[in-house]
């Protein structure tokens, strides 16, 4: 049990370097550690309840292994690992992260443009869980079927999921949850909610939600912050109010310009093509200086 304690330290560690710097700041170091002090515990020998404890310790390393591969934009790299991770659940019989894994999955899909198979794997992700998920874990999974929902834009079916996630979580505190889940916070479900109306198009509701979302969010995961800050400036886009958007988005990227997540530089680049249409106004003539600054500053690390 202290090797599955141990795994479990270290786990928590790269967690919040993920969260702090992105995943690309020590996905090296954490896939060495993966391959050469725990996936040789798997072969040893063990007492069911050490085994069942090891193999959750590892699925959740192996989980968040598949998490920073595909922040870095290492979509095959990350396969990989989610499909490793579904069969290391299966091992321990740990349903709630499978499903987990399955929401990383939609995740993933949504971002790469796959709606269909987000919504499938999101939808799958909350009828696996059923049953055998803390309420914290069901507004999770709930929430990214959500997201998904929305990219799809059905709008009907966006709403329900996220009536679901807000019933799940007015009861998170009611058991006690992993620590994986630690995350899942208020300032999270707002955060994706506030994704979920900037892609229904519905520029108040997401600046209202973006901005809760700002608020609430620790610093600690200055990923998600700068996520939310650049849909709050694009939710200010959608409301035509571009100087405000423009700000917003440069105080994301002053906050944020070291992340090593391909997530947050695509989200920047996304506001950067929508402004272009502005390319004669002083404010975004500015913002795209702080870009280039910014990227030469990455360049430079």
């Amino acid at each position: 049990m202290r090797d599955v304690a141990a795994i479990r330290t270290a786990a928590g560690f790269f967690m919040q370097l993920d969260f702090q710097f992105g995943g690309g700041h020590a996905h090296k170091a954490f896939r060495h550690y993966f391959r050469e002090d725990v996936l040789p515990l798997l072969g040893a020998s063990f007492s069911p309840k050490v085994g069942d404890a090891l193999f959750k310790a590892a699925s959740e390393m192996s989980q968040l292994l598949a998490w920073s591969a595909y922040d870095s934009g290492n979509h095959a790299l990350s396969d990989r690992y989610m499909m490793s991770t579904l069969r290391l659940t299966q091992v321990s019989g740990d349903r709630m992260m499978g499903a987990r894994i399955l929401t990383n999955m939609s995740h993933q899909a949504n971002y790469l443009g796959h709606a269909p198979r987000a919504v499938t794997l999101a939808r799958a992700s909350v009828e696996g869980g059923k049953g055998s998920s803390t309420p914290r874990a069901m507004a999770l999974f709930s929430a990214h079927e959500a997201r998904a929902l929305s990219t799809a834009q059905d709008h009907k079916g966006a709403a329900r999921a996220m009536n679901e996630a807000e019933r799940f979580f007015e009861r998170a505190d009611s058991v006690e949850d992993p620590e994986w889940l630690a995350y899942m916070d208020e300032a999270e479900l707002i955060g994706e909610f506030c994704h979920c109306f900037r892609d229904l198009g519905q520029g108040a509701q997401a600046v209202r939600f973006a901005e809760r979302a700002v608020g609430l969010t620790d610093p600690k995961y200055a990923r998600t912050l700068g996520f939310c800050r650049m849909v709050l400036a694009q939710s200010q886009l959608i409301n035509g109010e571009l100087e405000a958007a423009v700000s917003t988005a440069g105080l994301a990227v002053e906050e944020g310009d070291a992340l090593q997540s391909a997530r947050f530089q695509r989200y920047v680049g996304d506001f950067q093509r929508k402004v272009s249409t502005y390319a004669g106004n002083p404010a975004v003539e500015q913002f795209n200086e702080l870009i280039r600054d910014a990227m030469n500053r990455l360049d430079d690390e």
